[in-house]
């Protein structure tokens, strides 16, 4: 069932490039469509996940794909999968929302975007390592073109400094798994018998940064994070919500079910070094957000300290801090693509300013009320406040940390507060100010929110309320799945 997510996508987006309707109806309904069908399958397959760590993985496809390589078309789907595709249901979803305003080329622009989804569902569902790494660069094709043609502030530059980055990964990544498949006798890329084969030490001690780096520049690693603020800043809006919400989770995803799963004695020896990098990424990314006057900045790089959760909560190599960092990329991808809806969607396409300095005010003249009620929730999620999401998902990681890296853990909770500091600022100065230094009112009067807009909202707000209030719903189905076989040997550090 859950297979069908791809299937879906690349169909619809073949509909889009082939039919090529000139009534926008049909093109934003078609597009719309496979993105519901897309989050209805993701739904049902992790409400049908049985999620027994006796038998954690749904195979949902094998064939062989090239023989004589061994390389097979293997999708399932474990816990940690499936929260991640019903992630990427949602955000799809939503960014078709916050994307009813494009006209120009919209057939070519919304066939990327669904290229773009199919490829990170495969990503998520793909057990075999060269299938994943074939859907990993089909996911990354469509998102330069998408900021290249439909981006704004120069949006060749963040095109191609997110495409340069993302190759650098990629070839580090290509090395690891060619590494890998020698060294294991040329017979399999199958993920789950390439975990319980093992590799040596010695060989783990070198494969795993080469792997885990490659992989975690697309999740903003620092000090490898530099592609991301920009690309936020220059990406359309859906874009920007998909490239926070779903595309730099492909990276910290890799790093864990390829780079950690296939060597855990080697994330033993290297994980005070990429646990450290994950704190200052939580740190830098929370500072410079604390001084950025452009509204999308502070939000690109508040990506970049939340994404630093993700890491350390990996590097923790505990179930708990592993199992928060599972959760952090579901909120974190909510909460992102929320955040930047409001700043893209709903204020910067009115009122043509994102400085926050011109923007003070809009709530207080009572200018464009749902889009700051929608920017107050999404930053009390992002600071996280209980009731939220980020709040468990965050606790998570810090408990697990302190665990393995207890002034690390301190420091996260330095990071913690900073984030604070820079969300409260941005909420304050571009809603509720009390001095507004440009006639907001009248750039934003008679541009009301529309309907699909306030319907992308509220599935994103309802997402991020419903697993604060229930963490359950994620963490029965996540926390089973670090208990199979292949995962315990990483989580007790290559000694199991």
């Amino acid at each position: 069932m859950a297979s069908w997510t791809i299937y879906l996508s690349f169909i619809g987006a073949a509909l889009l490039l082939a039919v090529r309707p000139r009534d926008m109806r049909w093109v934003r309904g078609l597009a719309l469509g496979t993105a519901l069908a897309g989050l209805v399958l993701g739904l049902a397959a992790a409400a049908r996940y049985p999620a027994d760590p006796a038998a954690p993985l749904i195979v949902l496809a094998r064939a062989r794909w090239i023989p004589s390589l061994g390389i097979e078309y293997y999708l399932a789907a474990d816990g940690i999968s499936l929260t991640l595709v019903v992630l990427t249901g949602i955000a799809s979803v939503a960014g078709v929302l916050f994307s009813w305003n494009v006209e120009r080329r919209a057939a070519e622009y919304f066939a990327l975007y669904l290229a773009l989804i199919g490829g990170v569902y495969g990503v998520f569902l793909s057990f075999d390592w060269f299938l994943l790494f074939v859907f990993y660069e089909v996911a990354i094709v469509p998102k330069y073109f998408l900021i290249a043609i439909w981006g704004s502030t120069r949006r060749e530059y963040g095109a191609m400094k997110l495409a340069l980055y993302s190759l650098v990964g990629s070839a580090l990544v290509l090395v690891g798994m060619l590494a890998a498949y020698g060294v294991s006798g040329g017979q399999t890329f199958n993920l789950i018998e390439l975990a319980r084969g093992g590799f040596s030490s010695g060989f783990q001690t070198w494969a795993f940064p080469v792997v885990f780096v490659g992989f975690a520049v697309l999740a903003g690693i620092w000090p490898l994070h530099t592609w991301a603020p920009t690309g936020h800043v220059a990406a359309p809006t859906a874009a920007s919500m998909l490239l926070a919400g779903v595309v730099m989770k492909l990276g910290a995803y890799g790093a864990l079910r390829v780079g950690m799963m296939l060597f855990p004695q080697g994330a033993m020896v290297w994980r005070p070094l990429f646990a450290g990098l994950g704190v200052i990424g939580i740190l830098y990314g929370a500072c410079v957000a604390l001084v950025q006057r452009d509204f999308k900045f502070v939000i690109g790089y508040s990506s970049v300290s939340h994404m630093g959760f993700v890491l350390l909560g990996l590097m923790t190599l505990n179930a708990t801090g592993v199992g928060g960092a599972v959760m952090q990329m579901f909120s974190h991808g909510i909460i992102a693509g929320l955040l930047f809806a409001v700043v893209g969607r709903m204020v910067y396409d009115r009122m043509h300013t994102r400085d926050l300095a011109d923007l003070e005010g809009m709530a207080l003249n009572r200018v464009l009320p749902f889009a700051g009620l929608t920017f107050a929730v999404a930053c009390a999620a992002s600071m996280g406040v209980p009731g939220f999401s980020g709040f468990i998902s965050e606790l998570l990681v810090v408990i697990g940390a302190w665990k393995a890296f207890p002034p690390l853990a301190v420091l996260a909770g330095v990071g913690i507060v900073a984030g604070a500091a820079y969300t409260l600022r941005v909420l304050q100065k571009s809603f509720f100010g009390d001095h507004p230094r440009a006639p907001v009112e009248e750039m934003g009067r008679g541009q009301g929110l529309t309907w699909p807009e306030r319907a992308g909202a509220v599935l994103l707000m309802a997402a991020t309320v419903v697993v604060g209030l229930y963490p359950s719903l994620l963490l029965d189905i996540i926390m089973p799945s670090l208990q199979a076989s292949w995962m315990q040997a990483m989580l007790k550090g290559g000694q199991g």
